[in-house]
């Protein structure tokens, strides 16, 4: 009697532990009174310890990274306006080494505000619903759902209204306390500091040494001349030369860190960030980066009016400090056509950085301008040690374009690869890039002029010998990536390695004309599949056991796992030739045909995505819905293992398989 009571305890215990729902962020909301039509909507969550909820501006890497949080408020008559976007209070900048790019997130507590204008005295009601996702040791995608309740004679003050619940049916616990919520603009930054300041310096040092190449252009190098006669004129004595040329630094300076500033504060360094993660954007750098590289190459001049060019000239020619400072619009004018890529790939690089990383950057850039520029005009004598211009300076014009050639093909890739149209898989993006930077070596060897070069170079110089061994080089390093290579230098430029037309490599076994029928390879070159139906049919048909892999795009713990776990050859071997893998996408957000969308009778939620139909069916069958989980099934689909989650002892998991399989053999 004490063994089966015991048993029946141990039972229990291990339902209880490894059965449950987790629900790491407890939900309240509340509406502050700003006018007799304004409102804030906030929402506040409290985080349990350990647990991180992603920013809505975390960046997103090419290939999966964490979800950001999504806002949704329902407004189908028009009844109210929504003025900016949602605001959130600090969140924390930390680098991920899954993915490779920073993420944002927020731990303990956050808070988002929206804030809406009421245009019909008939609204008493604003529905509104939050997607996110949260990660620890394993990952949830989550949603809440609000129901905002306007005051009638509620003051603009701190205190919650009345009324406001939020919805019972997503919530598994009570519902946290209103507390007052500090205005998020004066709360302290939750970033470190010191991880700010190394982010500011990268951006700076970049951005200078962006600024250095530009004064190689063939648009700005003729200035130099230009800007020595103008100050050998205004210049009356050394101290005058000397006061005119710090003003002419400072104006450069000023004029560039103004439009950084303007950008910033028209469009916000989030929007900015949404913008270089955009597809459009993306497809209009591709398209402005390949008119660069045209014109560069000697198609074409790009030049802006005339007009602008002779009315800055006049207004430069009138002395004094006016005078210097419309002779600095006029440098940042006649080189914009040089200076317009690199001004435009710093601003989006720094944007992602958030805060005053544009203004940063732009001082940066401008400085390395301004510097050479103010000691010519201090010294006038030293443009005679300057190299005259000529071939040297086309040369350089030509190199940029094709490296513009090529990167342009990056942010062509970006779209792609968010879109998932796979038109430009891997090995088409390698061959491309074999191809420009092929032509550039020859170029540099001499072999082909093109429209600007003076005459034919039968000889050339040291540097440009050199430069061009460098490109031969790097296009031959290139062309075993056609035939799977890692290219680990090109890591983050390339598409990923799973997205190419073969990713075991041309000519390699287990081609995609090997695969079974919807089957698909995954990590390291394991058959999966991506339907439970499907997966289970082939299991029948090839009498194996199942490894069900409850997954997604954005978790990082499921890449750790296929890095350093499944990547063992002796639990590799197991993948590969003794179960039958189905992986399932608990966050994709493709939508289900409707015929397929349904109200789950366990959460009561409406399932309409990939992503909510797998996570409704881990959560109805294993009662958890943190990734990854793992569970092996007969060809029945009856579990023949407890559930696993993240488990990076190897043996742990390897005995773990092995348990599977033998109960399955039995």
């Amino acid at each position: 009697m004490n063994k089966i009571v015991l048993t029946l305890m141990l039972i229990l215990a291990f339902t209880t532990g490894n059965a449950q729902i987790s629900k790491p962020v407890k939900w309240t909301s509340r509406v502050e009174k700003i006018s007799e039509t304004e409102f804030n909507l906030v929402m506040e969550g409290k985080i349990e310890e350990g647990w991180h909820l992603y920013s809505q501006y975390t960046p997103q890497a090419e290939f999966g990274s964490a979800l950001p949080a999504e806002f949704k408020f329902e407004n189908p008559k028009n009844e109210y306006q929504l003025i900016g976007k949602v605001k959130e209070s600090p969140y924390k900048k930390q680098f991920s080494e899954a993915f490779s790019i920073d993420e944002y997130f927020f731990e303990n507590k956050v808070t988002f505000t929206q804030k809406v204008k009421v245009l019909s005295n008939k609204l008493s009601v604003i529905n509104a619903k939050i997607d996110y996702q949260v990660c620890k040791q394993s990952c949830i995608n989550d949603d809440m759902k609000f129901k905002f309740q306007l005051p009638v004679k509620a003051q603009p003050t701190e205190e919650p209204a009345a009324g406001i619940k939020t919805d019972s049916s997503q919530v598994t616990a009570p519902t946290a306390p209103v507390t007052k919520i500090e205005e998020p603009k004066k709360k302290v930054a939750q970033t470190p500091a010191k991880e700010e300041q190394k982010g500011l310096w990268t951006i700076f040092i970049l951005a200078f040494l962006g600024g250095l190449a530009a004064l190689l252009m063939p648009c700005i190098f003729p200035m130099i001349p230009l800007t020595v006669s103008f100050f050998t004129k205004q210049s009356k004595s050394k101290a005058a030369g000397i006061r005119n040329a710090v003003i002419y630094a400072i104006s450069i300076i000023g004029i560039y860190v103004i439009l950084g500033s303007i950008i910033t504060a028209i469009f916000g360094a989030e929007a900015l960030n949404e913008l270089s993660t955009s597809v459009w954007f993306n497809l209009a750098f591709f398209v402005l980066l390949v008119v660069f590289a045209i014109s560069f190459l000697g198609a074409f001049e790009i030049v802006l009016p005339s007009s602008w060019s002779t009315k800055l000239d006049s207004q430069a020619d009138k002395g004094g400090i006016l005078g210097i400072v419309f002779m600095a619009l006029a440098l940042a004018v006649v080189s914009f056509s040089c200076t317009g890529p690199i001004v435009g790939s710093l601003l989006v690089e720094s944007a992602t950085r958030g805060g005053i990383a544009p203004i940063v950057g732009m001082f940066g850039f401008s400085l390395a301008i301004a510097l050479p520029f103010m000691l010519f005009a201090m010294f006038p004598g030293w443009l005679n040690s300057m190299p005259k211009s000529g071939g040297w300076l086309n040369t350089v014009k030509v190199s940029l374009g094709f490296l513009e050639l090529a990167f342009a093909f990056k942010f062509l890739s970006n779209a792609d690869l968010v879109l998932q149209k796979h038109w430009l898989h891997r090995e088409l993006f390698i061959a491309i890039w074999i191809a420009v930077f092929a032509a550039w070596a020859l170029y540099l060897f001499g072999r082909y002029m093109l429209p600007h070069d003076y005459e034919k170079a039968d000889k050339i110089g040291v540097g440009r010998l050199m430069m061009a061994i460098l490109v031969t080089a790097f296009t031959l390093y290139m062309i075993p990536g056609l035939w799977g290579a890692p290219l680990k230098i090109l890591s983050g430029l390339t598409p990923p390695i799973n997205y190419a037309e073969s990713t075991t490599g041309f000519g390699a076994s287990g081609s995609k004309t090997d695969l079974p029928e919807h089957a698909h390879l995954g990590p390291h070159g394991i058959v999966a599949f991506e339907d439970y139906d499907i997966g289970l049919a082939y299991a029948k048909k090839v009498n194996k056991p199942i490894l069900l892999d409850f997954t997604g795009d954005a978790c990082a713990n499921c890449r750790k796992m296929e890095d350093n776990v499944w990547s063992d050859p002796k639990v590799l071997d197991i993948l590969k030739n003794k179960v039958v893998l189905i992986s399932l996408y608990c966050d994709r957000k493709i939508d289900l045909p409707v015929e397929q969308q349904y109200i789950s009778k366990s959460t009561g939620k409406e399932i309409v995505t990939i992503g909510n139909k797998w996570t409704d069916f881990q959560i109805t069958r294993y009662k958890s819905n943190s990734q990854p989980l793992y569970v092996i099934v007969d060809t029945d689909g009856n579990d023949l293992t407890t559930p696993i989650a993240a488990e990076y002892d190897i043996e742990v998991y390897k005995k773990w398989l092995e348990d599977g399989i033998s109960k399955f053999k039995k």
